[in-house]
């Protein structure tokens, strides 16, 4: 990546003897949506913030499209921000709460009526030009701040959970719709997220944040298909994760549950490691040659509409979830209840051994 659109290197930010960000690097590439993805408390709204200019590194440096903008104040930077609350002011219209920008940087009064025009049709708004913000639903609202932002054309727009106000379906409606808005202007988007759905929709790479560090960051289906540890295992979607003992492509489970895995040459025998299995990837029926094959008693049975869980203990504490589609194919008059035994499996690729 020879010019990035976003680059930190080595940043860390203290507070007080606390690190919330530690020696962090990352390249963000021109034009794509990223995503800063990780439960409360992990460093990724400071990394916005940063990045933003709110706030300022413990040390480290920040370069905004080839620019060191470490020391730099949020009004010399070429981002802006779209936050949860939308920040929206009530006594103008819609129309010029979108010029504000324009308007304060002087810009000629028939480029204002252009741009603002131009981002009144992508945001879908056009009829709505003359209302009030009070007056709009949670998903107008947002897409009014995503176009105050937008119109002043910066080469970063960053957003801190600008979705997470929204109910379920218009949250995943607006998924959708930002992500195209973001292919058609062709900005870089910096996204800060605790959802992994919206992270795994939207987002071309995703890095993962965990006490201040990236875990890992890649494409969403690298991350969420081949985790490269515990914590990206269990906090991206829903994972069986057991912990066994490591000898010689085998791992021995609590209730001397002996598993074949694959070989770790990282591995020594005898060592502890985790075993990650998605619940989707375990399957009751019409096994494959040469998949792992185990025993265990339906302990729960759990109906969601599309699917349905099993919760199947193999040994007393030792308890996975697996998922099946209720497809044409799965359906079946009586599923199986709790106390029966069932025989279950996966390919072998799709159990990881995670150091």
């Amino acid at each position: 990546m020879a010019h990035p659109a976003v680059r930190l290197t080595a940043v860390t930010k203290s507070f007080g003897t606390a690190p919330a960000v530690r020696n962090l690097d990352l390249d963000i590439a021109q034009g794509e949506f990223f995503a800063l993805l990780g439960p409360s408390g992990c460093g990724k709204t400071t990394t916005l913030r940063m990045l933003g200019g709110f706030t300022t590194p413990t040390s480290g440096s920040i370069h905004l499209d080839g620019v060191d903008v470490t020391n730099h104040p949020p009004n010399r930077r070429d981002v802006n921000t779209v936050f949860q609350s939308y920040a929206l002011f009530d006594h103008l219209t819609i129309w010029d709460n979108i010029a504000f920008g324009l308007k304060r940087r002087g810009r000629p009064t028939a480029e204002i009526r252009e741009r603002v025009g131009e981002m009144l049709d992508l945001v879908q708004l056009g009829d709505m030009a003359t209302r009030r913000p009070r007056t709009l639903s949670g998903g107008q609202r947002q897409r009014v701040a995503l176009a105050r932002a937008l119109v002043n054309r910066p080469k970063v727009l960053l957003l801190d959970e600008p979705l997470a106000a929204l109910d379920l379906k218009l949250r995943r409606q607006m998924q959708v719709e930002l992500k195209q808005i973001q292919r058609e202007v062709g900005i870089t988007f910096v996204f800060v997220t605790h959802d992994q759905d919206e992270a795994l929709t939207m987002a071309d790479r995703v890095a993962v944040m965990n006490g201040g560090v990236v875990e890992q960051c890649g494409a969403p289906e690298d991350v969420y298909e081949r985790p490269a540890s515990r914590f990206v295992a269990s906090f991206m979607g829903t994972s069986n994760l057991m912990t066994g003992v490591y000898s010689g492509g085998t791992v021995t489970l609590d209730g001397d549950v002996r598993l074949p895995v694959a070989q770790r040459t990282d591995c020594a025998d005898g060592s502890t490691v985790s075993l990650s299995v998605r619940p989707e990837k375990i399957w009751l029926s019409d096994f494959e040659p040469g998949m792992v094959r185990v025993t265990g008693v339906i302990r729960e049975t759990v109906y969601s509409g599309p699917t349905t869980t099993y919760l199947i203990d193999l040994a007393p504490g030792l308890r996975v979830a697996a998922l099946e589609q209720n497809t044409a194919r799965a359906r079946r008059e009586d599923r199986w209840e709790g106390g029966e035994e069932v025989e279950l499996g996966w390919r072998p690729q799709d159990c990881l051994v995670l150091a």
